[in-house]
C-alpha cells in the first residue's frame, strides 16, 4: 500500500487552506447547481444523456487519473525510470481508440444504461447478474484505495488524522454526488482536471530547473542508473533480466492488449462517461478526445519521479526511510512556494476525490439499474429509482470506507490495482470480444467465461506465483501473466461451451454483433442523439471519430520514438 516517509510534513501556512477551502465550497456549489436538472433516474444516472463531448472528455480521463495513479506512476517512474510510459502510450491510447471507434457504437446504440445490461442483451441474466455483481464488488474494492491512501498521503503531509481525511473526502463526495448525480459528478471531475494539471506543472517546471533542465537530469541518471533507465524498451528481451520484471511479449499482450482493453473498454467508471455524451458522435470522441490529454501525462507523471531519482539518490534503497511512493511528496515540499503548495495539495485532494467519486457513480448506477431493478424490485416508477439511487450512492461510500482497510495488505498500491484488473476486467473483456465478434458465441457461454477468467486470473496469482510453483520477478509481471491467463482460458471455455449449447436466434443480435445493422428503435419512435440526422457542422474535421483516433495512434508512436531504444 502507500507508505511515505515518517515526520514528512509540508510546510502549509493559511494561504494554502484558503485555496482548499475554495475547493471545496465550489465542489460543492457544482453538486446544488446540477441538482436542478435531475429529474428523472436517466438524468441521476447517465445526465440525461444531454452532455457535449468535450466535457465527457475531460471527465473521461479525470475519472482515471486519480492519486492512486500520479502517486503511483511517478513511483514508478522512479523506480523503473522511463519504462513508466508503457502504461500510457500502449496501456492506455490504442484501448482508449479502440473503445471509441468499434465499441461505442454498441454500446450507446443498444441504449444500455450499464456495461453489464449490455451482457444481458448479447447474453442471458445469468452473465448479467454475474458481471453487475463482481462490478459492483470491483468498483467499491477501488473506491476504497483512493479512500484510504488519500487518509495515509493527507496524514503524511498535513498531520490530519486518518479519520478525519477518510470522513471530510466521503461526505464531500457524497454529498455532491446525491444531490446532483453523474452531472454534478462529471462537472466536478472537469474542474478536478484542471486542478490536478495546475498541480503537476509546476512541480515538472521547477524539478526539472532544479536539475539543469532534460540535459542535466539525462546526464544525471546515465551516470547513476545506466542507460537502459532512459529506454523504454531496452533489455525487454525474452529471457534478458530487468527490474520491471517483464518482457516485451508480455508487456504488449499483457499490459497492451488484456490489461489495457480490458480496463478502458469494460470498466463501467470509465464507460459511463462516454455513455453521458449528448449523440453517438459525441459518446465515439469521448474517449477520443480523452486519449490526447492522456497521452501527455505520461510527462507529468515521468519527469517528477526521474527528478526524485536525481535529488534524493537514496530513494527507495535499502536503508533508507525514503520510498518510491514519496517522490511527489518530497518534490512539493522541497520545491514549492506556499500558494503554489496549496495549489499542489489540492490537486492531490481532488485526484483522490475524482477516482472515488468516479467509481461510487458507476456502483449506483450499476447496483440500481442492473441488480435491484432488474432481480429485486422491478417494474416500480422511475421516482422509486431515483430516490433508490440517491439512497445506494451514501451505501457505496459507505461501503468503500469499510473496504478501504483491505489494501492495506499490499505493498504497492499500482500492483494492487492491476492485480484487481487482472481479476474484474480482463474476463468481463474476454466475453464481450468475442461476443461481439462472433455471433455463433451462445448464450451460456457468457457466464462460464466470466467464471473461468476470473478463477484463472486469482489461481494464477495467489497459488502459481505466490506460492512460487513458477517464478516470476515483480508483482507487476505477475499481473500481467494473470491477465494473459485469464484471457486465454476465458476464450477457450467460452469456445467450448458454445459448442454444446444453443446459439442467440440471430434475429436478437442486432445491434449487438460486429457487422449487424443497428437495433430497431421501440415502437419506431425516435431516439434522441441516436436516430436523429447529424446537426449542421457534425461533418467538421475535429469531429470524425475516425481522424481522431487514427491521429492518437500516431501521436502516440512518435512520443515512444525517442524513449524506444
Amino acid at each position: 500500500m502507500i507508505t511515505l516517509a515518517a515526520g514528512l510534513r509540508l510546510p502549509t501556512n493559511g494561504l494554502d487552506y484558503a485555496i482548499l477551502a475554495v475547493y471545496f465550497a465550489v465542489v460543492l456549489g457544482i453538486g446544488f447547481a446540477a441538482r436542478r436538472s435531475v429529474k428523472t433516474s436517466l438524468d441521476f444516472f447517465l445526465s440525461g444523456r444531454s452532455l457535449p463531448a468535450w466535457v465527457t472528455g475531460l471527465a473521461f480521463v479525470a475519472a482515471n487519473l486519480g492519486a492512486t495513479e500520479i502517486l503511483g506512476m511517478a513511483a514508478t517512474g522512479a523506480q523503473y525510470g522511463v519504462a513508466v510510459v508503457h502504461w500510457y502510450w500502449i496501456g492506455a491510447i490504442p484501448a482508449m481508440v479502440f473503445l471509441g471507434l468499434v465499441m461505442m457504437p454498441f454500446y450507446y446504440g443498444s441504449r444500455v444504461r450499464s456495461v453489464p445490461e449490455f451482457l444481458l442483451q448479447r447474453f442471458d441474466k445469468s452473465a448479467h447478474l454475474l458481471s453487475s455483481v463482481l462490478f459492483a464488488f470491483a468498483a467499491i474494492l477501488i473506491a476504497g484505495v483512493n479512500l484510504y491512501a488519500l487518509s495515509i498521503v493527507v496524514e503524511a503531509l498535513l498531520g490530519w488524522p486518518q479519520w478525519v481525511a477518510i470522513v471530510v473526502a466521503g461526505l464531500f463526495v457524497l454529498v455532491y454526488i446525491t444531490i446532483g448525480g453523474l452531472s454534478s459528478a462529471i462537472y466536478n471531475e472537469v474542474l478536478q482536471f484542471f486542478v490536478i494539471l495546475a498541480a503537476l506543472i509546476p512541480i515538472c517546471v521547477i524539478g526539472l530547473k532544479r536539475v539543469g533542465g532534460w540535459d542535466g537530469l539525462t546526464s544525471s541518471l546515465e551516470k547513476s542508473h545506466g542507460h537502459s533507465f532512459l529506454t523504454a524498451w531496452d533489455g525487454t528481451g525474452i529471457g534478458e533480466p530487468n527490474a520491471l520484471g517483464a518482457n516485451w511479449l508480455t508487456i504488449i499482450l499483457g499490459l497492451g492488449f488484456v490489461l489495457s482493453f480490458g480496463y478502458w473498454t469494460t470498466n463501467f467508471a470509465e464507460v459511463q462517461r462516454a455513455l453521458s455524451a449528448k449523440n453517438l458522435s459525441a459518446a465515439q470522441r469521448t474517449p477520443l478526445i480523452a486519449a490526447y490529454p492522456k497521452m501527455f501525462i505520461a510527462f507529468l507523471v515521468m519527469i517528477p519521479g526521474l527528478v526524485a531519482a536525481v535529488v534524493m539518490p537514496k530513494i527507495g534503497q535499502e536503508g533508507s526511510d525514503l520510498t518510491y511512493n514519496d517522490a511527489i511528496p518530497l518534490l512539493m515540499r522541497d520545491l514549492l512556494p506556499n500558494g503554489v503548495l496549496g495549489i499542489a495539495v489540492t490537486g492531490l485532494l481532488a485526484a483522490f476525490m475524482a477516482g472515488m467519486a468516479a467509481n461510487v457513480s458507476s456502483f449506483n448506477t450499476v447496483f440500481t439499474s442492473d441488480i435491484w431493478a432488474k432481480y429485486v424490485r422491478p417494474g416500480r416508477e422511475d421516482r422509486y429509482y431515483l430516490r433508490f439511487g440517491r439512497l445506494v450512492t451514501a451505501v457505496g461510500v459507505l461501503c468503500s470506507i469499510g473496504t478501504a482497510f483491505l489494501a492495506a495488505s499490499f505493498n504497492n498500491i499500482m500492483g494492487y490495482l492491476q492485480t484487481l484488473f487482472s481479476f474484474f476486467n480482463v474476463p468481463m473483456f474476454v466475453v464481450f470480444i468475442i461476443g461481439m465478434f462472433w455471433k455463433r458465441a451462445s448464450m451460456k457461454s457468457g457466464v462460464w467465461g466470466l467464471v473461468a477468467g476470473t478463477t484463472a486470473a486469482m489461481i494464477n496469482y495467489f497459488w502459481i506465483y505466490k506460492q512460487g510453483i513458477i517464478t516470476i520477478p515483480t508483482d507487476q509481471g505477475a499481473n500481467f501473466v494473470s491477465a494473459i491467463v485469464a484471457f486465454v482460458v476465458g476464450a477457450v471455455v467460452m469456445v467450448g461451451v458454445t459448442l454444446f449449447t444453443q446459439p442467440k436466434p440471430e434475429a436478437e443480435l442486432a445491434g449487438l454483433v460486429y457487422g449487424t445493422l443497428p437495433r430497431p428503435s421501440a415502437g419506431g419512435t425516435p431516439v434522441p442523439g441516436l436516430d436523429e440526422p447529424p446537426a449542421k457542422g457534425d461533418d467538421a474535421w475535429y469531429r470524425r471519430p475516425a481522424l481522431l483516433g487514427w491521429g492518437a495512434i500516431v501521436l502516440a508512436a512518435l512520443c515512444y520514438l525517442p524513449y524506444s531504444f
